[in-house]
């Protein structure tokens, strides 16, 4: 069974749930069958109660995500394309909507497509030799996968603007001083080991609090800051009716570190 059968790959360490685009050979491009593996296996994740955390990596150290698989499309239609650029939104959603956080781990270059489908994620850790870009407009065309959108909401308008007319690549500490990446791991540490340990807040976490604070947190840019604080409240009060918010309570007083469970 070769990798374009099985495009991505998924396992779970703990708590964490993790996606490898299985790719290397073509630098880990999203094919269209990688698209619906992702929608399909993030679903997967964001159904496990067990999974509290979800990483989505690339395979080797060259490529996080080249972008879209550009020998695939030579065959296109037009309507191909729109298509396929139809499946970055179907697809993605489930990781985008996810009420658990979703971590973009950046092992290599985070291309156009592949820059795109880190910013769908909540988080994003870079290894000190990843570079970020959006090249699309040198090729004649612009970000069409929430590229437009996400950059600028991440960075601010100005430095969005900068990297996607002037196709600018950023390295990862680059990334990080911009706020595009949220963490660096340095280089001769393992990458994913790294990242497990970075997320373990999250790990053993409540996730009920967490899931709210993301809902919260997403509906901030949906909405005028009023509403946006109702919403806030709205999902204080999930949090508030929750065991874990109790057992928070107990461990604080019997000082000790408290067992969450999503209750």
């Amino acid at each position: 069974m070769t990798t374009e059968d099985v495009p991505v790959l998924i396992e779970r360490r703990g708590a964490v749930g993790i996606l490898t685009i299985d790719r290397d050979s073509r630098l880990n491009a999203l094919s269209r069958g990688t698209l619906y593996a992702l929608g399909r296996l993030g679903k997967e994740l964001v159904d496990d109660s067990a999974v509290r955390a979800i990483i989505v990596t690339g395979a080797g150290t060259r490529a996080f995500c080249a972008g879209a698989d550009l020998k695939e499309r030579q065959g296109f239609t037009l309507d191909d394309v729109r298509h396929q650029v139809g499946l970055y939104r179907s697809e993605l959603g489930i990781l985008d909507k996810s009420p658990k956080p979703v971590v973009a781990l950046l092992n290599g270059v985070a291309l156009g497509g592949g820059l795109e489908l880190a910013l769908v994620c909540d988080l994003r850790v870079a290894a000190s030799h990843a570079v970020l870009g959006l090249p699309e407009t040198s090729l004649g065309i612009i970000p069409g996968a929430g590229g437009t959108q996400r950059l600028a909401r991440v960075v601010g308008e100005g430095r969005a603007v900068e990297m996607i007319t002037l196709g600018r690549r950023l390295s990862a500490a680059e990334a990080l001083s911009w706020g595009l990446v949220n963490h660096v791991v340095p280089e001769g540490e393992n990458l994913l080991d790294a990242t497990l340990a970075w997320l373990q807040p999250i790990a053993n976490g409540a996730p009920i609090a967490q899931a709210a604070a993301l809902k919260a947190i997403r509906a901030s840019f949906e909405v005028p800051l009023e509403r946006g604080l109702e919403l806030e409240s709205v999902y204080y009060d999930e949090t508030l009716r929750s065991r874990d918010r109790d057992e928070a309570l107990v461990a604080f007083a019997e000082k000790r570190k408290p067992v969450f469970r999503g209750e």
